[in-house]
């Protein structure tokens, strides 16, 4: 069996010494998804209401810049949030050890108690610990407060949203520049398909689901958001005329 990483001392030690990197994938599968459904939904709905390709181009247009600026100021203040919350919990902890060292010693003391240190070596650790403060800080969030320390750029979740937002969502608009709408209708249902299974198939990385299950299910929730919007226009067909 294949394992994601080699295990020998070097390759350990060099695997460490790089340290943790956010990774930004998911940003890009968020709005991906998101654009890619938002935007065939808006475009099935003018469809099944029978509106002309024009309104399907102007409506798509207009949903997929200001919904993708939308997104991305989204993820941008809720990544922001995670460093604000960081900072302050340092900024908390850092303050406890100078008022109450014994106090904040004593946490370390029964954190470490609680996974089976005990004894000297229970002890040794405390004082390796409390012995640098920087260490002792990061010990009390992760251990204490349950965060990561290794938290995304705001600016960079953000971008990588909003691109994949506008990359994912005009492909459901392409058919439309350049068929006839009886043509451009199948051959965006067949592209967006094909973008939603591509997607799910991504998504597969961060669960244990094989990548053609992920991609069905993904397939699935994007033609049914589809489905519905299109009832809703086919409903609505006529609406306020004459």
């Amino acid at each position: 069996m294949n394992l994601e990483h080699r295990h020998e001392p070097d390759a350990i030690a060099a695997r460490l010494a790089e340290g943790t990197k956010p990774n930004y994938l998911r940003d890009w599968v968020y709005g991906g998804i998101d654009g890619a459904v938002t935007t065939f939904a808006i475009v099935a709905g003018v469809v099944g209401a029978a509106l002309s390709a024009n309104i399907v181009i102007i409506l798509g247009l207009a949903n997929l810049i200001a919904d993708g600026i939308s997104m991305a100021a989204g993820n941008y203040s809720a990544t922001k949030t995670e460093h604000d919350e960081l900072e302050r919990a340092r900024a908390m902890e850092k303050r406890h050890i100078a008022i109450d060292p014994d106090g904040e010693r004593e946490e370390i003391r029964q954190i470490f108690m609680a996974k089976g240190f005990e004894g000297e070596t229970l002890e040794r650790a405390v004082d390796a610990i409390t012995a640098d403060r920087e260490r002792w800080i990061s010990t009390m969030i992760t251990e204490e407060l349950g965060l990561s320390e290794n938290i995304r750029s705001p600016t960079a979740a953000a971008t990588a949203t909003f691109a994949a937002f506008i990359a994912c969502g005009a492909v459901p608009l392409v058919p439309y520049f350049v068929f006839e709408p009886s043509t451009a209708n199948p051959v965006a249902l067949a592209m967006t398909a094909t973008v939603f299974f591509i997607i799910g198939s991504m998504k597969s990385r961060w669960s244990l689901q094989r990548w053609w299950v992920s991609g069905l299910e993904t397939l699935t929730i994007g033609c049914g958001a589809a489905a519905i919007a299109f009832g809703i226009g086919y409903a609505l067909r006529g609406f306020g005329a004459g």
